[in-house]
């Protein structure tokens, strides 16, 4: 008789709340219950673990890059795999590769290799397109002469592109979007993210309520809070219905305007944490290039800072389980709630029904946590490995 897989010797949670003496029992691929330790037989095939956390795996909707490679340099099914494998260690099992603005026979090859990519199950659940129709006020790091509007052709090639690779974000600034267009997109399966936008709260709202689903790295490239003119990012934290990605890493954000924001949102589960990694994660390296221009480290804080020569920042340096461990050190999160943003919440956002909870019939991708809150093994559809050191 086939023995069932379990796991034991860590504590469970499940994506909601915790289980102590007990162990996951799993099959091909998928979660089948948690039982008591006690329960335990010789039915079972036990990885015992010595203490610490397991949990759901995390999911991660904006990674530009992982492994020493950027999407945008070879936009391939083979450079998604690298950056997912770059994550890996870190605790994330989904992820969506992303491209920041380029070209536009460069996106047509993104979204090619994500069609393959998510059809491989290496970690690649979909796709985010981070421009190019964004907003020159509110660039960054990304190239304004590569940013326009959308056009109808651009509708059709997203709506197509939802459909075949399953989950597509795109990011928009709202100059370049117009309620109608949103509202296509929306309905034809695209996520629609307001982002690197100069707008106004009016006009924010009109695409959240066209169908936008959220704001992208809240705070970051968008129109702040004023007592008169709320900006983008005061329309995003009114919104009941807005769903926000907020890069923890210390450097993006401060943390008092983190906390401020989690303050508006909690109890809704609409903030999630996003990396909005480079290429330097899970690599040794100490710079890279992005459209020919070098990003570097630099030393400090909670994990460090990648910056342009001119100072600007350059997406991030943070992995998932450093997010984690952020939320809970300086944002006043409970540990349950800090894990939730890494898996449970964006699993919600990206509508990814089967990920972000250990619950029967779930995908089995989980993460095995020290007591110091860092990786040590993960599963993938219930294939374990280690992940030592990370």
């Amino acid at each position: 008789m086939k023995r069932k897989s379990a796991i034991a010797g860590a504590r469970i949670f499940d994506g909601e709340r915790f289980h102590d003496r007990c162990a996951l029992v799993f099959d091909n691929g998928r979660v089948e219950a948690i039982i008591p330790e006690s329960a335990l037989g010789e039915a079972h095939a036990v990885d015992r673990l010595n203490g610490g956390i397991l949990a759901p795996g995390f999911i991660d909707a904006q990674v530009n890059g992982g492994g020493g490679r950027m999407l945008n340099d070879e936009p391939t099914p083979e450079t998604m795999y690298v950056i997912a494998d770059g994550h890996r260690k870190f605790g994330t099992t989904s992820l969506l590769p992303t491209l920041i603005t380029d070209t536009t026979p460069v996106r047509d090859r993104a979204i090619e290799a994500a069609i393959e990519a998510v059809k491989a199950d290496k970690g690649v659940a979909g796709l985010h397109l981070e421009g190019p129709h964004l907003a020159p006020a509110r660039k960054g790091a990304h190239l304004a002469e590569l940013m326009r509007p959308v056009d109808d052709a651009d509708i059709a090639l997203y709506i197509r592109a939802a459909k075949q690779i399953g989950t597509l974000l795109v990011t928009m600034a709202a100059e370049q979007v117009t309620p109608e267009q949103v509202r296509r997109l929306s309905e034809g399966g695209v996520i629609v993210s307001i982002g690197h936008s100069d707008t106004t709260a009016e006009e924010a709202l009109k695409r959240f309520d066209a169908g936008a689903r959220s704001v992208t790295h809240l705070f970051n490239a968008m129109s702040q809070i004023g007592h008169r003119a709320p900006g983008l990012a005061g329309a995003a934290l009114d919104h009941p219905d807005i769903w926000c990605g907020i890069v923890a890493d210390g450097h993006h954000v401060n943390p008092m305007a983190l906390r401020l924001a989690l303050r508006a949102k909690r109890g809704d589960a609409h903030l999630f944490f996003v990396t909005d990694a480079m290429a330097l994660v899970g690599s040794n390296s100490e710079s890279f290039e992005i459209n020919g221009r070098v990003v570097r480290r630099v030393p400090g804080g909670i994990c460090s800072k990648l910056i342009l020569p001119d100072g600007t920042i350059a997406g991030s340096d943070l992995d998932m389980a450093t997010a984690i461990r952020f939320g809970v050190a300086e944002l006043e999160l409970s540990l349950p709630e800090a894990l939730r943003m890494a898996s449970l919440y964006p699993a919600r956002y990206l509508r990814l029904s089967d990920r972000g909870l250990l619950r029967p019939g779930m995908r089995m991708d989980a993460v095995h946590l020290d007591d110091g809150l860092r990786a040590r093994a993960t599963w993938l559809s219930g294939e374990k490995r280690i992940e030592a050191g990370a």
